[in-house]
Parts: structure tokens; C-alpha cells; sequence
């Protein structure tokens, strides 16, 4: 195992951060490999048309703590905790949403450059503020039914439906027989190389 690639690891997906929400798009683009996917609450496909979709949507901040990176060969898993922060109007309303989640991520170097080869973000908890005190903010949310969606992506639902999104399905939380089978398959990624 080299401390030099876990580092390489590590810069990576800091820098996927940096550049997601400075709109760098040439550069977060070359933080994944060309065929590289990625899923998340409200995507999940090639890497390079959830770039096209970033363009087009909002601004939002990524806190990325550093990663947990396992070696194997020219392959790395890595697990990363992340707080995402989004404003956005809900009803005419300012409001901030705080995701916590993680991304598990599956690295590949090929011709001595480490990139991602595939992204998914495990939601944890959430949580939706209003920017300024509201009476308002209390209705809205009494007939938003938050409560139809699991409770680690409920304001992340509720903030999509809200603008006229739908989730990616499967959205993987902690539990759910999707994340179980997700962690399996990239261990044996990893395990196979």
C-alpha cells in the first residue's frame, strides 16, 4: 500500500468537491474516468450527463471530510463523509437543506493517473430550514407529506418534489437492501483485483 496513492485517492474526491461547486466543469470532469457513473438522489447514470445536468441546476456546497481509501493493485475503495448544503424557494419561501451522506466511491489509476470510476451517495439524516423565521414555513410543511419519504432523504425528496423532480431510484440509505447489495458488489470489485 503507498501513503502516495491513498493521497492521490484522497485529493481526487476533495477536489471533485472544489469543483462541482466552483462549476469548474472541464476539471470535475476529468476527476472520472470517460465511462465512469455516478448515482445520487436525484441521478444516477454516466458521469459526464450528470456534468450536463449540473450546469443547468443551482448552486450547492459540498463539506467533504477526508476519505477512508483502501488499496488493492491499481484499484481503491473509498468512503468519504459529506454535509451537502442547498437553498432553494419552496412555496415562494427561502429555505436551506442539509444532507448528511457519503459517497463510496471506486477508483481506478490507468496510466499511472487515479480517477473515479463510480460514485454512489449513501443518505444519512437531513433536515429543511427557512432562511428567516415564517409562520408560513409551518403550513407548508404540514401539507408537504415529508412523511412519505425514508426518513436519511426526506427534506432531499421533499426539496426535489418540490421542484418538480423525481427521485433516482434506487436512493441508497443505511438498511435498505439496495446499499447491502452495493457495498457487496464493490467489495468484490476490489477484492477481484
Amino acid at each position: 500500500m503507498s501513503l502516495e496513492d491513498k493521497y492521490a485517492c484522497a485529493e481526487l474526491i476533495q477536489a471533485w468537491g472544489l469543483y462541482r461547486d466552483q462549476r469548474r466543469w472541464p476539471e470535475l470532469l476529468s476527476t472520472f474516468h470517460p465511462e465512469g457513473e455516478i448515482a445520487v438522489s436525484w441521478f444516477r447514470g454516466p458521469f459526464h450527463e450528470f456534468v450536463e445536468h449540473c450546469k443547468r441546476g443551482g448552486p450547492s456546497k459540498h463539506l467533504i471530510f477526508p476519505p477512508l481509501v483502501r488499496l488493492a493493485g491499481e484499484r481503491a475503495l473509498a468512503e468519504t463523509s459529506i454535509v451537502i448544503l442547498v437553498r432553494q424557494l419552496i412555496e415562494g419561501l427561502p429555505v436551506d437543506m442539509t444532507s448528511r451522506a457519503r459517497f463510496l466511491d471506486r477508483l481506478e489509476r490507468r496510466e499511472g493517473e487515479w480517477r473515479i470510476l463510480e460514485r454512489a451517495a449513501i443518505y444519512e439524516q437531513d433536515r429543511l430550514d427557512t432562511v428567516e423565521p415564517s409562520t408560513a414555513f409551518g403550513m407548508v410543511m404540514k401539507a408537504s407529506r415529508a412523511e412519505d419519504y425514508p426518513e436519511p432523504y426526506r427534506y432531499m425528496a421533499l426539496r426535489l418534489a418540490s421542484a418538480g423532480r423525481a427521485l433516482a431510484e434506487p436512493v441508497h440509505h443505511d438498511g435498505s437492501a439496495p446499499t447491502r447489495e452495493l457495498y457487496a458488489r464493490y467489495e468484490a470489485w476490489l477484492a477481484d483485483a
